[in-house]
């Protein structure tokens, strides 16, 4: 079981660690083709915007993105005229399907009706406008995602007819950009390389490089697989709700590390009634890969994790499954757990995890830059896994050993990497193998 750490005079973050609403309706929308989004905002918020579509790594030729550059003087005397020529000029520049027309801080705080403005507008305007509100108080970037699928839902259309007989294997796949692994695309990669084997057809990814056409057949779909332990679970209820969609895999931790891996692999087969010889051979190749690689190349190596009390600084997508793999595969002690979101939807799943463990861990959820460097500071850890903002905080900490895996990094990644799977054990195993190597190295030597 855990215990939650609490803070006194800590009610507001005090050094925020995710962004705002804005960047996650962003990093929604930018993983949608056909689509454009224009912000009703000063110049800046167009930088929260791009980190969205940077997320996806769209190119800048295929962003369609307008802003309408409020100043002062439109905070004070309004600027709803400027956002309708934004509109319309939008319209004809980019001529997408649809139109996300979004309200930041600036237009929340002078009460801009930005629903009743793109009604007005509709009739005059090709593509069909969505209005949302993104200020920074209404929530975070994970509240952001979720605000941006929940948008999305009106557009899936409905089965016309009633299936019979056995269902197909049909899954839309939900928020795998809410992931701390810097290439997370790979990750998805591998779900669907997996899904394939298994003769599992993917039909909608909520989202990326996803075609507006996909999204509107999403209601195709059999099951719903949410890739994210931070959100997307209210977005795969809703469709629950409206388009009769189960939503499975959600009680387990997904693939991170050997065991979480094989566990996922059986509950999918499990659930479409795959049987055992098709994914078995899946577990067998996954496991012996680990296990020969680590012979070849770490069979010195492991034993110095043994019993080393670490902190994991992460989000709840990687960081519940860290917990097993860290603890039954390399034998190291997850003494403090810091995830980035709420995660109201999985705590149920790490509480789970700890108890069948027989962990005691301090957990702190929502965990700000300030909570992450008190909680580190007072427990005085051996060793830390999360970004290079965790590896700076642990080495003014006087932490010798931190493990830079999660964005935001300071590696340098050409390749893409999956977390997920028996090969994203082995990427994980390679950063931290490579992080501890470094930190024992003397930086008083200069090398000519």
């Amino acid at each position: 079981m855990s215990a939650e750490t609490t803070f006194d005079n800590c009610n507001h973050s005090k050094d925020p660690v995710v962004g705002c609403a804005l960047e996650g309706i962003a990093t929604t929308v930018a993983g949608i083709k056909d689509v454009s989004i224009v912000i009703q905002s000063p110049q800046g918020c167009a930088s929260t915007v791009a980190a969205g579509y940077d997320a996806h790594e769209v190119d800048f030729t295929k962003r369609k993105v307008g802003c309408t550059r409020l100043f002062e003087s439109d905070i004070v005397m309004g600027a709803s005229e400027k956002l309708k020529g934004m509109i319309k000029e939008a319209d004809q520049s980019f001529d997408s399907k649809v139109m996300f027309v979004v309200g930041t801080c600036a237009a929340d705080i002078i009460g801009e009706d930005i629903a009743g403005l793109c009604n007005q507008l509709q009739p005059d305007i090709k593509a069909k406008l969505v209005p949302l509100m993104a200020g920074g108080f209404r929530g975070n970037a994970y509240d952001g995602l979720e605000m941006g699928m929940d948008a999305l839902l009106p557009f899936i259309k409905k089965r016309q007819t009633k299936r019979r007989g056995r269902k197909p294997r049909i899954v839309n796949i939900i928020a795998p950009q809410a992931n701390l692994n810097p290439t997370w695309w790979a990750d998805l990669e591998w779900v669907k390389k997996t899904l394939k084997s298994l003769r599992i057809r993917v039909q909608t990814v909520f989202s990326h490089n996803t075609s507006f056409e996909e999204l509107e057949l999403a209601g195709e779909a059999t099951a719903n697989i949410v890739l994210s332990h931070d959100v997307g679970y209210k977005f795969a209820r809703k469709m629950q709700q409206t388009h009769d969609i189960p939503l499975i895999l959600d009680d387990i931790p997904l693939p991170v590390g050997v065991n979480n891996t094989s566990r996922w692999l059986k509950a999918l087969a499990a659930h479409f009634k795959i049987e055992e010889k098709f994914v078995e051979p899946l577990i067998k190749q996954g496991e012996e890969m680990v296990v020969d690689t680590l012979r070849k190349r770490a069979l010195m190596i492991i034993p110095r994790y043994r019993n080393c009390r670490i902190a994991v600084s992460a989000d709840g997508t990687l960081g519940i499954g860290l917990v097993r793999m860290l603890f039954e595969e390399l034998e190291m002690i997850p003494e403090v757990l810091l995830f980035r979101s709420a995660m109201p939807d999985s705590r149920s799943i790490l509480e789970r995890e700890l108890h069948s463990l027989g962990l005691t861990s301090r957990v702190v959820f929502s965990a700000d830059g300030y909570q992450v460097k008190q909680t580190l500071e007072e427990f005085g850890v051996d060793a830390v896994i999360g970004s290079a903002w965790e590896k700076y905080m642990a080495e003014e900490l006087g932490i010798k050993i931190a493990f830079d895996v999660f964005s935001p990094t300071n590696r340098e990644t050409y390749v893409d990497k999956p977390y997920f799977g028996y090969e994203g054990m082995i990427n994980i195993m390679e950063v931290i193998a490579n992080d501890w190597d470094r930190a024992f190295r003397s930086k008083e030597i200069h090398w000519t």
